[in-house]
């Protein structure tokens, strides 16, 4: 869409809104590239807000945009491809970005749309540690709540780019859409690899000025001062450029601020969502004092309440976070990338002069990427899902971004030898100081692990295999020993560190001097260690050991309940294994013993088959093989733990009762026997005790023909009575038929020796016909299958009547010899 320069930023804001309503989305987005290349930044600045805003929807959720988490190219090609390429980092809007950046614009972004601590932080006029908000904050004249971000054009697409995927999550998806596919999926992706590359150097922006850079944000002095919330971080760009004779000289030095603007943004967006205490527990003591001396010094500043602002900010602050597993899946996409991106790092060379001189800030950036901006809120947006989220197969996703970020040597860019690939990979002592600086992340998370499926049905193949993939992962070779490693070096004494003094944790040069009573690199070990645990649990947190006596007696409850767990089903295999067995032509119809006296002691694993049973058994006996390497389990404990969990099954093979307490009200149930109903590993018979033909009608049962047969059959039943018993009284072949076929052995067994049941029954129990299988679907549907199939062979109805009769009769007879023997009770 080209139009002279002379329009005014209204009129053609006005011009490309029409456009929206009135043009199909190809043509829109090449309309809008003609408008970015043709017209000037003083007139794009305009269009700029607008635009960010049909992209990535509203902030309060109510404008969906361009819905890119939905959009897929299998279903929308041409849309999805579109998007991308006008989204592309060398695409139009990012030209876009970049043209409205080198004149310096600023927008505003609304305070109250960011994370929760964020958000309630600032309202009580404590800045936040992160250096994105520094100089940011523009408070009205007014006060209080009215307060936004100045933010420049790329600190401004980004935040709503990463917001748009908290923001817009009530917009409706539809389940066959996979949110690794969508257009969001794939532009984070392209941003990650753009921005923070593993290969090279940033690619410099596109600008119509070669010889320009794009600026960084001017710095403002915000109308109120601020305390700082936390240590506050330089920028690596800043620290970088006061070490360097010539800015210049390095290009790339110009451009990582878009590298760490991109990343604070992410996680600042998508991992800083839990509760103010929390993040305030893992502050240093002399930061809360100096929170504290502030808050008081402006108490009496103000004519209102600072206690009120606080609360106000605070209660805001406690909506419930509730992280969707599409949230979860690009957060793991960032930390596997961030993975490849720290290991991306350049071998440091042998001379300390040599590397101050030749490091680039990319290189800085990577060393500490992980530690400073992703590490400290990873681990507590972690710990709030395993908390809160459903105890269901979707933690599935929460499971594996936690994996991802444990194995950092999945993303190396050394590959194992083809000879070791099926042999599992010993993890390398270079990854032990990782271990130890994140020793929470293995040791604490698997603590709530273990807790979390104590909770859960192991039965269940997909629960199955959350507790093998955890199992295999922490029973790597070596890992397990370094993890104990990191444990001892945690609880070593403190003998001559003052009193303290490691919880402040200024910088890591602390460990010169005073340690020198250690061994060096035992003391430096030991020092970050510690550092890491108190940093994010606070100084009095009570560790709990991994390889302790308290862990240890979960991870045997965990064993026992895995034994169990198999035992259930192996009884479902095989219960399923006789029911298979004992299907007969007949029993299609739906005319089976068991359904008829309304017993079931089955499970969901029913409906799944028995490959996923079989699945299930070898997830769960790989995972109790993984745990014994990981802890040296006791086999001779485990064996008996497994004959403890055998011998619950009685000699026909079925589960014992629940585990219940007897009283005079009769059998209660235990919490334990509570659980085991709840997760299906035991339940009581209950079986149907009355006559069969009065049980309540079934699902696949005609209601109308249940009730006009049974009204037919005990018509028939009370004509024909006496000629029945007859029948059934004589001592030869038909008397067995009869026998057989008009009486129910087991209930006629259960009723002559149960009292109760004799008086309650007002019905005959003698020989009888039963007619209620002919009202099931399935009998009625292989009858009309059967008289289609008589029709296309020219078999009248009379003679396909025939073949039915004479099929059943032949059954019945083969049915009459095979029990011929039997007792009544073991029909």
């Amino acid at each position: 869409m080209a139009g002279p320069y002379l329009q005014q930023p209204s009129f053609l804001l006005a011009t490309l809104k029409a456009d929206c309503v009135n043009k199909p989305f190809a043509q829109r987005c090449h309309d809008l590239e003609t408008v970015i290349e043709e017209f000037p930044a003083k007139e794009l600045h305009g269009i700029f807000p607008w635009l960010v805003e049909s992209i990535f929807g509203s902030l309060d959720g109510v404008i969906v945009g361009w819905n890119l988490r939905c959009l897929q190219g299998r279903t929308n090609p041409t849309e999805y491809s579109v998007a991308l390429d006008f989204l592309d980092p060398s695409g139009p809007m990012m030209k876009l970005v970049y043209k409205l950046q080198a004149e310096e614009y600023r927008y505003d972004f609304p305070v109250s749309y960011l994370p929760g601590p964020v958000k309630a932080s600032i309202q009580e006029q404590v800045l936040p540690e992160c250096s994105l908000y520094h100089n940011k904050v523009q408070f009205t004249s007014s006060g209080g709540l009215d307060l936004n971000l100045a933010l420049n054009p790329f600190e401004y697409y980004m935040f709503y780019f990463a917001i748009s995927l908290i923001t817009q999550k009530n917009s409706p998806i539809t389940h066959h859409i996979s949110p690794s596919n969508s257009a969001y999926f794939i532009l984070v992706d392209t941003y990650l690899k753009c921005f923070l590359p593993t290969e090279g150097s940033v690619l410099p922006p596109p600008s119509s000025n070669p010889g320009g850079a794009i600026p960084s944000p001017t710095p403002r002095s915000p109308a109120v001062p601020f305390t700082s919330y936390g240590m506050h971080h330089t920028s690596l760009l800043k620290r970088h450029i006061a070490h360097q004779p010539s800015v210049n000289a390095d290009p790339a030095s110009q451009e990582i601020w878009r590298s760490e603007t991109l990343l604070q943004i992410f996680v600042e967006m998508w991992l800083h969502h839990y509760s103010l205490e929390m993040y305030q527990k893992m502050q240093s003591p002399h930061v809360k004092l100096e929170v504290l001396h502030y808050r008081l010094s402006i108490s009496s500043k103000h004519h209102g309440s600072p206690a009120q602002s606080s609360y106000q900010a605070l209660h805001a602050y406690q909506e419930s976070f509730k992280p969707t597993e599409e949230h979860v899946l690009v957060v793991r996409l960032l930390v596997k990338h961030l993975h490849a991106f720290s290991n991306s790092l350049k071998p440091e060379p042998l001379s300390p002069s040599a590397h101050s001189h030749t490091a680039s800030p990319l290189e800085e950036f990577k060393r500490v990427v992980i530690p400073r901006f992703v590490q400290q809120k990873l681990y507590i947006f972690l710990q709030h899902c395993f908390g809160h989220w459903p105890l269901d197969a979707s933690f599935r996703a929460v499971l594996e971004m936690w994996l991802s970020y444990l194995q950092p040597w999945r993303y190396a860019p050394e590959k194992p030898p083809q000879t070791a690939e099926l042999l599992p990979r010993s993890v390398s002592e270079k990854w032990a100081a990782f271990i130890q600086e994140n020793l929470l992340m293995y040791t604490k998370l698997f603590v709530g692990f273990l807790n979390r499926t104590l909770r859960t049905d192991l039965v269940s193949p997909k629960n199955a295999l959350m507790v093998f993939r955890v199992a295999k992962v922490f029973a790597q070779p070596n890992l397990a020993e370094m993890i104990l490693k990191g444990e001892q070096l945690f609880l070593e004494p403190e003998l001559v560190i003052p009193h303290r003094q490691h919880r402040l944790f200024m910088t890591p040069t602390l460990g010169g001097s005073y340690l020198s009573s250690w061994p060096p690199t035992i003391t430096d070990a030991s020092f970050k260690v510690k550092s890491h645990v108190y940093s994010l649990e606070g100084q009095d947190f009570q560790y709990k050991q991994m390889f302790g006596t308290e862990v240890r007696n979960l991870v045997l409850k965990l064993a026992q309940l895995i034994c169990q767990a198999q035992q259930t089903a192996k009884s479902i295999s095989d219960h399923s294994a006789e029911t298979m067995a004992s299907h007969s032509f007949f029993s299609w119809f739906k005319f089976t013993p068991s359904e008829m006296n309304g017993s079931y002691t089955g499970n969901d694993l029913d409906e799944i088959g028995q490959d996923s049973i079989k699945k299930t058994d070898e997830y769960l006996e790989k995972a109790l093989e993984y745990l014994c390497q990981i802890f040296k389990l006791n086999e001779a404990q485990l064996t008996q733990m497994m004959m403890k969990c055998g011998t619950a099954q009685d000699e026909n093979g079925k589960k014992q009762l629940p585990d219940c307490i007897e009283s005079e009200d009769g059998l209660i149930l235990t919490p334990l026997g509570r659980y085991q109903m709840i997760n299906g590993l035991r339940r009581f018979d209950v079986q149907y005790q009355g006559d069969t033909e009065l049980q309540p009608i079934r699902s696949y049962e005609n209601a109308t023909l249940v009730r006009l047969l049974y009204r037919l059959s005990s018509a028939l039943n009370e004509r024909f009575a006496e000629q029945m018993v007859a029948l059934c009284s004589r001592e030869d072949f038909i008397g067995r038929f009869c026998c057989y076929h008009l009486t129910n052995p087991h209930f006629v067994h259960k009723i002559r020796y149960s009292p109760v049941l004799k008086d309650r029954t007002n019905q005959n129990w003698g020989p009888r016909i039963s007619l209620r299988f002919l009202a099931s679907y399935r009998t009625l549907i292989s009858l009309l299958m059967l008289y289609f199939i008589a029709s296309w062979f020219s078999i009248g109805p009379v003679g396909c009547t025939f073949i039915i009769l004479f099929s059943y009769f032949l059954y019945a007879v083969i049915m009459t010899f095979f029990f011929e023997g039997r007792k009544p009770h073991e029909h």
